[in-house]
């Protein structure tokens, strides 16, 4: 129902409860009374129908009906009803937030009818009806506040629950975004390198099939262990997203370094490997970073550098560890492609830095500088 065909219902409701009340005798305003008649009957009438527009225009209504209501009782007809539509816009006034209106509404409603009854001939009685009227004015104002701040804290409750609900949706929605990026860095890191090397074996089993086909075979056979492994780390990705292969996550650390390295060997890149420092555990995250970061380091050294050798280097000391990934290829540009770009999210993301470019000695150097934090360097 709308709150016009609302009010509308609440001024029909308001004029017959008035009338009723009235001819029932259910209340008096004094001694000097006259019978209600068809005059009075349209005071009410009007009093009670501006209500029909006491959300609309709240002053207006409320001003129509006290005036109505004064009107009415100077002419001494019966019952203190006719003041209810007057109490009820002064209520709807203060529960708008209009204070100061539904005040200066009430004062214009008390003092005309206190002012009659000064001048009447005759003193109020205790059981005068109109005797009530202040107390009921202020009581409206008072209800009018309190139902006023019930409606701001009940608005403020639904705000800050759709704030909520919004945050835990922006929350799901960066948490989904997050590990969107995961898998795909965690498929790119695993994936591209052993691809690189398998057509790095291809080409050359290609090219020896008919001049040498006993090595031809070897090429082949390091295809097949790439195969292998590229399923293993397929496997492992895949484990992680459904939490049920951690086992494999400590492949994908420091100690799986010597392993990476050996492919690159097999795939025709001489690589050394090589441990500075004393060396101790470190926590996951960082470990898998490091690889991670050797990982595509190795493969674009296999795609794109053109190197024939390489060294792979972990320092340790009590900040943290330092990998280095040195090739002896052409340094050429850095140009900020999606694996130069992922092996820095890597490093950012374990609160270090990466470099990257020619190195003292020639050739490209890939430098990740990994803190640990101190108590796990025990």
């Amino acid at each position: 129902m709308s709150s016009r065909r609302a009010d509308v219902l609440v001024a029909v409701a308001a004029l017959a409860g008035i009338v009723g009340g009235t001819y029932a005798g259910l209340s008096w305003t004094g001694p000097g009374e006259r019978p209600l008649d068809p005059a009075g009957l349209i005071l009410i009438t009007v009093a009670a129908l501006s209500l029909a527009w006491r959300r609309a225009a709240p002053l207006s209504a409320g001003v129509v009906a006290a005036g109505a209501g004064v009107v009415y009782y100077a002419a001494h007809y019966p019952g203190v009803f006719a003041a209810g539509p007057a109490l009820a816009s002064i209520h709807t006034l203060a529960s708008l937030g209009r204070r100061a209106q539904a005040i200066w509404l009430a004062a214009g409603l008390a003092l005309p009818v206190y002012g009659l009854m000064a001048l009447a001939e005759q003193d109020p009685s205790l059981g005068d009806g109109m005797t009530l009227l202040s107390g009921w004015l202020v009581a409206m104002v008072v209800v009018g506040e309190v139902t006023r701040s019930g409606r701001a804290y009940l608005r403020a409750v639904e705000q800050r629950a759709e704030e909520a609900e919004r945050t835990r949706e922006e929350a799901a929605l960066r948490r989904a975004g997050e590990e969107r990026l995961w898998i795909a860095q965690e498929l790119h890191d695993s994936l591209t390198h052993t691809i690189s090397v398998v057509n790095v074996q291809a080409a050359v089993a290609m090219e020896l099939m008919d001049r040498d086909p006993a090595r031809a075979r070897e090429a082949l056979a390091a295809v097949k262990d790439s195969g292998h492994e590229a399923m293993r780390e397929l496997r492992a990705t895949l484990g992680v997203l459904r939490q049920a292969g951690p086992e494999r996550e400590a492949e994908a650390g420091l100690g799986g370094l010597p392993g990476l390295v050996s492919r690159a060997g097999r795939a025709g890149l001489r690589v050394s490997y090589a441990v500075t420092g004393e060396p101790y555990p470190v926590p996951p995250g960082v470990g898998r970073a490091a690889y991670r970061i050797a990982q595509e380091a190795l493969t674009n050294v296999l795609r794109h550098s053109g190197a024939a050798s390489g060294a792979v280097t972990v320092g340790y000391d009590p900040a943290g560890i330092t990998l280095r990934v040195d090739d002896d290829g052409e340094a050429g540009t850095v140009t900020p492609g999606m694996g130069l770009i992922g092996m820095r999210e890597r490093a950012v993301a374990a609160g270090g830095s990466l470099t990257a470019g020619p190195g003292p000695e020639g050739g490209f150097m890939v430098r990740a500088d990994l803190p640990v934090p101190a108590g796990a360097a025990r």
